[in-house]
């Protein structure tokens, strides 16, 4: 289906001889369609291809009321420019790339008949029926007219607003694509990802820092607990020598002096076997009492299994896992935001079946789809468990050229010797004909999830 201004079809309906051609901006040839829903109360009309076939991308409308201010352009084939560089009507039936200015929306301004967006990116007779897009390449509304001037006033445009497109097109059940998400552009993106970035590393940063503290603090606890243990400990062995040592000498002189006065032999013996015996654990104790060097050897018993970093989760980097859109990371200006789930393996090989590459320390894989122009790359990294979808429209000639090169190699199967490599090495010939910069960015959380998983190779 096609959206136009309904008086852009007026003599087409108006008079049987006369049909509808639709050209596309590149590659294919021209087909023929017919009105199947026109509103002229809004300058609205719904067109459906009948004769030919044209592969066209659906635009996604933006949702909510734009600012005033805000960037648009203007998209389409405007006359003037045609008869400057002396088109015939043989030319304007051949693709031809359409014609794109830029300007501000002014304001909203209901006209009499319908809602209606004022703005000032320049549209002439022939833009009627294209779109005003943002900076997003959403639509805001479908250029209708331009306001009277006679050279020396200020230049002003109209286009029926989404507030009249969106019940037109549910009036003929046609099902569109709306995404009321703020514009952002990928400079925008990419300095949420910096100051994310920049914000994890001095979390890791602090959380070191005081894990750190906490271990010095403990270190230094348990070294002064060492000292007064290992201190109490050789006192205490110090002061059983003694007594060790004074029960053997008096023991000594009990037999020495029971011996000289003629006493009785088993007394004697007693008293020297109780002296031997005690001189004995005199010197043992002595020997035996802890030294310096036990400071260390407690000191790191009790550290043990405390080491740095040591109570950091641990991440789940294998199974199903379900993975939810990140929108303030995220640069989404059509694509569905549904949640993913597949099941990652180790080796990259994801659902059983579709093998990732790796290439510069990232996990890839390239969709080259033949019925959409455009490339998608999605990435995974399973230490952060982030999942990524970089998708960039293509005009129809780069289209076909990654197309080529597409065709040019067989992704390897899982669980094929150095699989990942190859289909690393592989994909670098597409990437490279990519553009630097995608158009749209999905980023995903991803958390690990029972059941089997589909999507991230569809």
């Amino acid at each position: 289906m096609i959206v136009t201004n309904a008086h852009v079809v007026r003599e087409a309906l108006l008079d049987d001889t006369l049909r509808i051609g639709i050209v596309p901006p590149e590659g294919d040839k021209a087909a023929y369609g017919r009105a199947i829903s026109v509103s002229p109360r809004n300058d609205l009309a719904l067109i459906e291809i009948t004769d030919g076939s044209l592969r066209l991308p659906a635009l996604t409308i933006a949702g909510g009321i734009p600012a005033d201010l805000r960037d648009v352009s203007a998209v389409g084939y405007p006359m003037n420019v045609d008869q400057a560089q002396g088109l015939d009507i043989g030319d304007i039936f051949r693709s031809q790339p359409p014609v794109k200015s830029r300007g501000f929306i002014s304001g909203s301004r209901p006209s009499r008949q319908f809602d209606t967006i004022l703005h000032t990116a320049p549209i002439a007779r022939g833009n009627s029926g294209g779109p005003l897009l943002d900076n997003c390449g959403r639509v805001l509304g479908v250029n209708s007219f331009g306001a009277n001037s006679d050279g020396t006033d200020a230049e002003f445009y109209f286009a029926v607003s989404t507030r009249e497109l969106l019940p037109f097109l549910r009036a003929n059940q046609v099902e569109a694509s709306l995404n009321a998400l703020p514009c952002r552009s990928l400079d925008d993106v990419d300095a949420v990802e910096r100051a994310r970035n920049a914000q994890l590393r001095a979390d890791a940063l602090n959380r070191i820092n005081a894990r750190d503290a906490e271990l010095r603090a403990k270190r230094n606890r348990a070294q002064l607990e060492a000292q007064l243990a290992v201190q109490d400990d050789r006192e205490t062995a110090l002061a059983a020598a003694l007594v060790a040592l004074l029960i053997s000498a008096g023991a000594g002189y009990f037999a020495f002096h029971t011996r000289q006065a003629g006493g009785e032999q088993k007394p004697i013996a007693i008293a020297a076997v109780v002296s031997g015996i005690a001189a004995i654990a005199a010197v043992t104790l002595w020997l035996s009492r802890p030294g310096l060097e036990e400071i260390d050897e407690r000191v790191a018993a009790a550290m043990d299994g405390d080491q740095a970093g040591g109570d950091e989760p641990s991440l789940a980097t294998e199974g199903t896992m379900l993975c939810a859109i990140v929108q303030e990371r995220s640069r989404i200006t059509g694509s569905r935001m549904d949640d993913v789930e597949f099941i990652w393996a180790a080796d990259g090989c994801v659902n059983g079946r579709t093998q990732y590459g790796m290439a510069d320390g990232e996990w890839r894989r390239v969709l080259v789809p033949d019925d959409e122009d455009a490339v998608s790359v999605s990435s995974y990294d399973p230490q952060t468990r982030t999942f990524r979808t970089d998708r960039y429209p293509l005009g129809r000639n780069a289209m076909e050229q990654i197309r080529t090169a597409r065709r040019e190699y067989t992704p390897p199967q899982c669980g094929v010797t150095d699989a990942a490599r190859e289909m690393g090495e592989q994909q670098s010939t597409v990437l490279s004909l990519l553009p630097s910069r995608p158009n749209e960015r999905l980023v995903y959380s991803c958390e690990p999830h029972r059941s089997p998983g589909i999507g991230a190779d569809d």
